[in-house]
């Protein structure tokens, strides 16, 4: 009868706000690259499902309002990631009141689909954003360039799109395939 309980209970915590294994590992790996102790050479692999539980908890603590149901798909040298996004509540979170007409065109929620080429090596990495989607109308040219520079990078300051930067504590390379990304440890 007790282990019935405890199988209840298992099934009932991510109700009540308990981060998921997969959540645990992720944030354990994240936090083992950040402390830079590990050996030049080492690798740790870091699974898109692992990523996806990141994804989904870090845009319910995080995020702001207007974003929901975050997916990323691993490819090979890519990633895409998915969400469903109401723009207007993005806007509104930012203290931002856009005026009755636009308040029209961005409300509701818009499924949005960005792919990225992650291209990594010596330390540095470059991220190049490939595809965009929302509702299925694919945005490319002038205007993802105007979207990236009047939307992406005010929301996300620190976002490097279309140039090398820097990798973070000694990592040395991204290694991305469709099932994981490994992130492998410089000097």
């Amino acid at each position: 009868m007790n282990r019935r309980r405890w199988a209840l209970l298992a099934c009932f915590l991510p109700l009540f706000g308990a981060s998921s294994p997969d959540y645990l590992s992720v944030k354990r790996k994240f936090d083992l690259i950040e402390s830079e102790t590990l050996r030049p050479g080492s690798r740790v692999i870091v699974t898109s499902r692992e990523l996806n539980a990141y994804a989904i908890t870090e845009v319910t603590e995080y995020a702001p309002q207007g974003v929901r149901n975050p997916q990323v798909q691993l490819g090979d040298g890519s990633a895409t990631g998915t969400a469903l996004i109401d723009f207007l509540k993005l806007r509104q979170a930012e203290g931002k009141s856009p005026g009755w007409v636009m308040s029209k065109l961005l409300a509701g929620e818009r499924p949005v689909l960005v792919k990225v080429r992650i291209q990594s090596g010596s330390g540095s990495a470059r991220v190049d954003v490939e595809r965009v989607e929302i509702s299925s109308v694919v945005i490319d040219g002038k205007t993802l360039d105007f979207l990236i520079q009047n939307f992406l990078i005010p929301q996300f300051p620190e976002a490097q799109v279309g140039k090398p930067f820097k990798l973070a504590h000694r990592m040395d390379r991204l290694e991305v395939k469709p099932d994981a990304v490994t992130v492998v440890i410089g000097r």
